[in-house]
């Protein structure tokens, strides 16, 4: 009997720690969204995720698309920084979060996108998606083909504002990983940074004023931006994103119960992400040297790394990463730009990470035959002077 409960004990304490440990491991921070994912804006590596593929309605953060496009018109050239903007009549008819544009209002392309991100003005988002496409709809166009290129395999966008009076969740959808995707879009355009950062400013010459719907511009210690959203069907979300040491991350949540709960959800994973996570340069502490190029035009070449892209590492990685550079002693002529000449190995716990090829900058070319004759004979009449002398 005594062996039969001791036993029984033993097994429920092993039960108990095996639960303990899995809780552990899928819950390293709390999280009220039911929906979220913590991406590395770098790499695009994700960090934490839950539910982060559920097809959700996003209300403005939308906007991220919206803003992606607009982006992307100014960067080729289709609009420009100093165009005017005019509103038509279905812009000063939207609802929601707005500026108040009246039909015909003009007001600078500046002006208007910085009224999209910060006040999250669904007058403006519809005004520039009418200047770029020439109506909502063609627009609209554009952001699902965009969505495509993009791999964002949960959305479907059927409007520029996320507002659920003009579609239905069935045809207006995307998921917290696929507005993470988009928003590390967004910000490889730094000009973003400069209206995504503000937290209070004024259009119209200063006669109407924005404050920032997300509040982590001036709450949160590196705030970089990105979106808020609320409507009754998708709740409140925010897809916000900070920086601190070089390291910036996007953390995504949906479908929140309060507008508390987003913005305490979304700094408990940047929270997370800052204390465990760090970039590290992929580069060696030392010179790379020169690989001897026989019968070269040049008589040796330096390679260079073929990424200089940072590593995310864990932090405890990092404390341990060592780097080891392997180069060849010599190489043939002629050499091609491009050409593998070594590699930086990246190992941390006797773990490989990375393996970075390290190739030449330039071509180099081969010695003809009267370069390589003329080579000869120069040495060996610089041999007979110096055995003269």
């Amino acid at each position: 009997m005594l062996r039969r409960t001791l036993s029984f004990l033993l097994c429920f304490l092993l039960l108990l720690c095996c639960t303990s440990g899995a809780f552990a491991a899928e819950a390293p921070v709390t999280v009220a969204a039911p929906s979220y994912i913590l991406m590395d804006a770098a790499t695009g590596t994700i960090l934490l995720e839950h539910n982060s593929h559920e097809k959700l309605p996003p209300a403005s953060v939308t906007k991220v698309m919206t803003l992606l496009l607009i982006m992307e018109a100014l960067t080729d050239g289709r609009i420009g920084w100093e165009d005017t903007v005019t509103a038509s009549t279905a812009a000063s008819q939207k609802g929601g979060s707005q500026v108040y544009l009246k039909e015909g209002e003009q007001m600078p392309l500046r002006d208007m996108l910085k009224s999209v991100v910060v006040a999250s003005a669904n007058d403006c988002a519809t005004a520039l998606a009418e200047h770029i496409a020439g109506s909502e709809a063609a627009f609209v166009q554009m952001m699902n083909e965009r969505a495509q290129q993009l791999g964002m395999a949960d959305t479907q966008f059927a409007n520029c504002t996320g507002l659920d009076d003009e579609a239905g969740a069935d045809r207006h959808y995307t998921s917290a990983h696929d507005i993470a995707v988009m928003s590390r879009e967004l910000l490889s355009h730094d000009e973003i940074r400069a209206y995504t950062t503000i937290w209070m400013d004024t259009v119209r010459g200063g006669e109407f004023g924005l404050s920032n719907t997300n509040k982590l511009v001036r709450f949160y210690k590196g705030t970089t931006g990105l979106k808020t959203g609320y409507t009754s069907a998708a709740g409140h979300c925010l897809s916000a994103s900070a920086q601190r040491d070089g390291l910036e991350l996007i953390a995504v949540v949906l479908h929140c119960e309060s507008s508390t709960d987003r913005f305490e959800s979304a700094k408990a994973l940047l929270d997370y992400g800052f204390a465990n996570y760090t970039l590290v340069s992929a580069l060696p502490e030392e010179p790379i040297g020169a690989v001897q190029v026989k019968l070269g035009q040049a008589p040796s070449v330096v390679p260079i790394p073929a990424t200089e892209d940072a590593l995310l590492l864990s932090k405890t990685q990092a404390s341990g990463l060592s780097k080891q550079v392997t180069l060849d002693e010599s190489v043939d002529a002629p050499v091609q730009a491009g050409q593998q000449l070594g590699t930086i190995t990246l190992s941390a716990g006797g773990e490989v990470l990375r393996e970075i090829p390290l190739i030449a900058p330039e071509a180099v070319g081969r010695l003809s035959f009267l370069q390589i004759l003329g080579r000869v004979l120069r040495s060996v009449c610089l041999s007979g002077i110096e055995e003269s002398a």
